[in-house]
C-alpha cells in the first residue's frame, strides 16, 4: 500500500467512489463530477491508498472548512474517508489500516499547507463514518446534531473548535395543485447523488403533477439558507436518504401524495 495525491490517472476511480464497476456509479449522474470540477479551484484536496498493483482502494477527501457544511476558521474539514469492501468477498481491503494511512496523509497536508487543525463528522452509530473511529485517532467532539457528531483535532495551539450550521427551519414551499420535491445537493456523495437521481425518476412517473426543485447547497449562500447540504423533502416532509432508497419506494411515496391531490381536487 502506498498513499498518493489524486492524479489525472485515478480521477475516474475518485468520481466513483472507487465504485467504478457497479450499477450504482453510472446510476449517480454526473453531478460528483461537476462538483468536483467546481471545488478543485476551492481547495479541495484528496488523496488515495494504492494497492501493489497500483489500484486505488483508499480515499479521503476534505477541504477547507469554510467550503464545508459547517462552521470555523482556518482548519480542513474531512467530507469522507472509504476504504472499499465487501462482504464475503476479496475485493475487500477495509481492516487494513488504509483509511488511518488517508487520515495521517491529509492531517500532514493540511499542517505543511498552514491548517489550525482538522475537522470531521462522524456517526453515533457504527456504520460509515464512525466517530469513534476518529476518537480513536485522537479527534474529540466539538458539537453534535442527532447522531451527526462534529469532531475535530487541533494541529496549533490557538485552534479554534468548529460548530455545525445552525438550524434554520427552513422547509420547501409548498405549491397548490401540484406535488413538489425538493433536494438540497452538494454533490460531494455518490449515495446522496443516487438518492436524488432516483428522486428525479420517480418524479417523472408522474409527469406535470410533479415538480422536482434542486437546491444547489454548493453555493454558500444556499447552504446557510438551508442549513444542511444534502436532504430531500416531499411536499414538505422529510425522507430518509442514508442509505439511498430505492426508486419503487420513492415513486410509491410520491405517487399517494399525487393520489390525495387528486382525490382533494375531485372532491372540489
Amino acid at each position: 500500500m502506498r498513499v498518493v495525491d489524486l492524479g489525472p490517472e485515478h480521477e475516474r476511480e475518485f468520481l466513483a467512489c472507487l465504485e467504478e464497476d457497479t450499477p450504482e456509479a453510472a446510476e449517480a449522474g454526473d453531478l460528483r463530477a461537476r462538483w468536483y470540477a467546481r471545488m478543485r479551484g476551492e481547495g479541495l484536496r484528496a488523496k488515495l491508498a494504492l494497492d501493489d498493483a497500483g489500484r486505488a482502494r483508499g480515499m479521503i477527501q476534505y477541504l477547507p472548512i469554510e467550503r464545508a457544511p459547517a462552521l470555523g476558521e482556518g482548519l480542513y474539514f474531512v467530507l469522507c474517508v472509504w476504504v472499499r469492501g465487501r462482504p464475503m468477498s476479496r475485493e475487500s481491503f477495509q481492516g487494513r489500516g488504509m483509511g488511518s494511512a488517508l487520515l495521517a496523509a491529509a492531517e500532514a497536508d493540511a499542517r505543511a499547507l498552514g491548517a489550525k487543525g482538522m475537522a470531521a463528522w462522524g456517526l453515533a452509530l457504527p456504520f460509515w463514518m464512525r466517530a469513534r473511529w476518529f476518537r480513536r485517532h485522537g479527534y474529540r467532539r466539538a458539537d453534535r446534531r442527532g447522531l451527526s457528531v462534529l469532531l475535530w483535532k487541533p494541529l496549533v495551539p490557538e485552534a479554534r473548535p468548529p460548530r455545525w450550521l445552525p438550524e434554520t427551519g427552513k422547509r420547501p414551499e409548498r405549491l397548490a395543485g401540484k406535488v413538489v420535491v425538493t433536494a438540497c445537493a452538494s454533490g460531494w456523495c455518490m449515495g446522496q447523488n443516487l438518492a436524488l437521481e432516483r428522486a428525479r425518476r420517480a418524479a417523472a412517473r408522474y409527469g406535470e403533477r410533479v415538480e422536482l426543485r434542486v437546491i444547489d447547497t454548493c453555493d454558500r449562500a444556499a447552504l446557510l439558507e438551508w442549513g444542511e447540504c444534502d436532504a430531500l423533502f416531499v411536499d414538505g416532509k422529510r425522507v430518509r436518504t442514508g442509505p439511498p432508497p430505492p426508486e419503487r419506494k420513492l415513486a410509491g411515496l410520491i405517487g399517494r401524495r399525487v393520489a390525495r391531490l387528486e382525490r382533494a381536487a375531485g372532491a372540489h
